[in-house]
């Protein structure tokens, strides 16, 4: 199915046709999509979790800086070195999972803008020089990218478990000593073992969210 709308470009106005998912995809992606909490152990190859990243790095961020990075932690050793800095009622949930993401954000994202940027490589300079504007771009667009990630998971017909419940400071010392990355999100990935564990909560209703001018 096709939306089209009018869009003003230099000549004036004209119809492009966007691509409109379905019934099916919507509910991959949204309202039949669940947070998973354990895991069965059919495993999760590289391919596919190269396939996830390949969704997520084309959806939009603020002058397309994209300073999230992601860990793919999916060995027994990677588990071993990842649980400590976990939450104790988290680590059950990972250590279920066959591969668990760090994501993480780059503070250090200017040094790729003269190739991501390219009609503006001069921005690699400024915010050399900026590190308060850094830290602005990356506590707005790594969260940002960091739902687009979850999205992925979810278009790639897997289940994503993501958990705030981490030792932020002990994964950046154990994966990302002397780097620019500093984690943000810990999300677990793979096929959820059963059904959830209890019923779908509410969501906030039209009238209490959404307001019209």
């Amino acid at each position: 199915m096709l939306c089209i709308y009018e869009l003003e470009d230099f000549d004036g106005t004209t119809s492009v046709p966007l691509s409109r998912v379905g019934a099916d995809a919507r509910a991959a992606l949204f309202t039949d999509a669940r947070t998973a909490y354990s895991f069965t152990d059919v495993p999760v190859d590289d391919a596919m979790l190269t396939g996830i990243w390949e969704l997520t790095r084309w959806a939009p961020t603020a002058a397309n800086l994209q300073p999230l990075r992601v860990l793919f932690v999916r060995t027994p050793e990677g588990k071993e070195r990842l649980l400590p800095h976990l939450d104790e009622g988290n680590r059950p949930k990972s250590a279920s999972a066959p591969a668990v993401a760090v994501l993480a954000v780059d503070n250090r994202f200017h040094e790729h803008i003269p190739h991501i940027l390219p009609i503006k490589p001069e921005l690699r300079e400024h915010f050399a020089a900026e590190p308060a504007q850094r830290d602005g771009i990356t506590s707005f667009n790594g969260p940002l990218q960091a739902g687009y990630f979850i999205l992925a998971v979810r278009a790639c017909g897997l289940a994503a478990g993501p958990m705030a419940g981490f030792d932020a400071a002990g994964i950046d010392k154990e994966f990302f000593p002397d780097s620019s990355w500093h984690s943000v999100l810990v999300v677990n990935i793979g096929h959820p073992a059963g059904p959830p564990e209890f019923g779908r909560m509410p969501r906030l209703a039209h009238e209490d969210a959404v307001a019209w001018v």
